[in-house]
């Protein structure tokens, strides 16, 4: 019986395998020759042109939460103790998002700090809503310090209805932020731990944005229409995306007219502040409008 001959052996069909490795690799080395770039560019500005950003929040983003400064303070220090948690203390000149998913809280916050010895600038802060316990399918929303990485890629939303007429990644056009794969606690039945998709993305302008402040996502992080245009155009969390986009790898999600900011970051922190009374900063949303959304008439992601 004659014996097979594997495709390894044969150089013609090994070429092709060997030319496509050579040609990732060289996109690879690409790709970090960017970043590193990036990263020498955003050493050598004035960090404190970054904070200018603010201006642009108050301009662009409609929903918005006016934090006290002793508040800002405090969520400055806990987004540090986060990092540092994960090895991330000397982190700087980029700009990080926060979380807060204490149900008594439900806020965003980006910040940015020049130098690691410097503290971290409260640019804006937004309503959200985290994940709601108590129905299937419905996780926490997971603690930590989650990376913004093309190795889960970003896509946007296709604005259409599902059956309970809710468009569950907001308007056409919105890009959901994909943070991938990770553990979370059940918020259904007996609890434990489960594998999720964690992303935070719009929601529904209309029906769910205006419920933004309280518990009412399935896991994700749900943030308003305005401000998912803002992250988007600015790539404040594209630093690794940017350098694939400079390197000269095509990357369809990202739109051509995006003003990408030096500072781009990568990451997505999660905290729970353990408040056990609502600031009157992050006040919740109307009650009569809560009441129009019974049963399962607000499902979505």
């Amino acid at each position: 019986m004659p014996l097979m001959a594997s495709a390894a052996a044969d150089p013609a069909a090994s070429a092709p395998a060997s030319a496509s490795a050579a040609a990732a690799s060289a996109a690879s080395a690409a790709v970090r020759a960017a970043a590193r770039h990036a990263a020498d560019v955003a050493a050598h500005l004035d960090p404190r042109d970054a904070l200018k950003l603010a201006s642009q929040f108050e301009s662009d983003v409609a929903r918005r939460l006016a934090v006290p400064p002793q508040d800002q303070i405090a969520y400055g220090q806990r987004l540090q103790a986060a990092l540092a948690k994960n090895g991330l203390g000397a982190l700087g000149r980029q700009y990080v998002v926060l979380v807060d998913r204490n149900p008594e809280v439900q806020a965003l916050f980006i910040y940015f700090r020049g130098d690691p010895s410097d503290k971290w600038t409260l640019i804006g802060a937004s309503p959200v809503s985290t994940g709601w316990p108590g129905r299937y399918d419905h996780f926490v929303t997971p603690v930590g310090v989650f990376e913004h990485t093309p190795q889960n890629m970003d896509f946007r939303a296709e604005g259409t209805l599902n059956e309970n007429k809710i468009r569950g990644y907001g308007a056409r056009d919105m890009r959901i932020f994909d943070f991938g794969w990770t553990d979370a606690e059940r918020g259904w039945g007996k609890g434990g731990v489960s594998s999720m998709r964690f992303q935070m993305h719009a929601t529904d302008p209309d029906k769910l944005e205006p419920l933004l402040g309280i518990r009412h996502s399935k896991g994700c992080v749900r943030i308003p229409n305005s401000l998912d245009r803002f992250l988007d155009h600015h790539g404040i969390l594209d630093a690794d995306y940017q350098a694939m986009a400079d390197a000269g790898v095509p990357l369809w999600v990202l739109h051509p007219d995006r003003a990408v900011t030096p500072w781009a970051g990568r990451y997505l922190v999660v905290i729970d502040s353990g408040a056990k009374t609502r600031p009157a900063w992050s006040p919740l949303p109307q009650a009569e409008l809560r009441e129009r959304m019974k049963g399962n008439a607000d499902t979505a992601d």
